[in-house]
């Protein structure tokens, strides 16, 4: 009797050089063959060091051709994690242009782009499309205006994609704040002292991610909203 093994399931992340994506990339070595995606190479090197079996993705996700030449590099993909985003956070009245702009085009066009280009991979696959969205993807704060829109039109792109696409699973995160260095910088502008016992770890969040994708087929795990206790 021949055995023969099911082949890994691939897994592309953005955002994957630090933070939130290397504990996501951490988390599901074990299972997935990992595509790690961040602006350059060189901030590859220490995750992909320590996941030696990985590989690099090195894109700038607003290079839409870019973009559009490597995902093309993709045949089949069975899991696509949107991690990578920024918080440029101001009020409405100090708020730019430029602000919003950017920040609108980061976290919610690049991610709508990025997936566009990758759903002939996604559908070979019948894949899972996670987007790490945010707690302010379901209210929002003062000060947090440009970033809050972002997120809240992520959930719509969500909700729009799940019912166009079918044989994809469409998972919404809603995390709160999570201990990283973009969470440091957050707190520094506050003018508040830093209480990592606050947040959320990273892994949990990770764990978060891997507990969706484990759901089974005939499961759908819209969206997982999670709270630091």
């Amino acid at each position: 009797m021949t055995v023969t093994s099911t082949p890994a399931q691939t897994a592309l992340i953005t955002g994957a050089s630090r933070g939130l994506g290397a504990a996501i990339a951490r988390e599901l070595a074990p299972t997935h063959e990992l595509l790690l995606g961040a602006r350059s190479a060189d901030a590859l090197k220490p995750i992909l060091t320590e996941l030696p079996e990985a590989t690099g993705w090195p894109v700038a996700l607003t290079d839409y051709p870019a973009v559009a030449a490597a995902a093309a590099q993709i045949p089949r993909l069975d899991v696509l994690v949107h991690n990578a985003g920024i918080a440029d956070l101001g009020t409405v009245a100090e708020s730019s242009v430029e602000q919003w702009r950017e920040t609108l085009e980061v976290n919610l066009i690049a991610v709508v782009e990025l997936t566009r280009a990758l759903l002939p991979a996604l559908r070979a696959a019948n894949g899972h499309v996670v987007l790490i969205n945010s707690g302010a993807g379901l209210r929002a704060h003062p000060g947090w205006g440009s970033y809050a829109a972002s997120k809240f039109g992520l959930r719509a792109f969500a909700d729009a994609l799940r019912q166009e696409e079918p044989a994809l699973r469409v998972t919404s995160l809603f995390p709160g704040r999570i201990d990283t260095d973009m969470q440091r910088a957050i707190v520094a502008d506050e003018g508040r002292e830093y209480r990592p016992e606050e947040f959320l770890t990273p892994e949990t969040v990770a764990g978060a991610v891997r507990t969706a994708l484990d759901t089974p087929g005939d499961g759908h795990p819209t969206e997982i909203v999670l709270r630091p206790r």
